[in-house]
């Protein structure tokens, strides 16, 4: 267990609740990427599965938090981009 992982995931996992948030108020994807947000997922899948293959302690569940706060903001994308695709499809009446 490394202490630079641990304060690492720690502040990603500080990041994350602000921007699932602000996605959510927001109702748009403005300044969203979905490749970014999938590249990062994949990241903390490659770090859960290091753990359980290598060296399983602990800090699998700060990569676990993380990984399940990236898939709430990538499901907000898509609520987003529903509500954006409804939104137009009422201006066009």
């Amino acid at each position: 267990m490394s202490i630079f992982e641990i304060i690492m995931l720690i502040c990603f996992g500080m990041a994350w609740p602000f921007s699932i948030v602000k996605s959510w108020r927001a109702k748009q994807n403005a300044g969203k990427s979905i490749i970014f947000l999938c590249i990062v997922w994949l990241g903390y899948v490659a770090g859960i599965t290091h753990k359980i293959v290598y060296s399983y302690d602990g800090v699998i569940y700060l990569y676990a938090a993380n990984c399940l706060m990236v898939m709430a903001d990538m499901l907000i994308y898509y609520r987003n981009r529903i509500l954006m695709i409804r939104a137009i499809e009422m201006q066009a009446k």
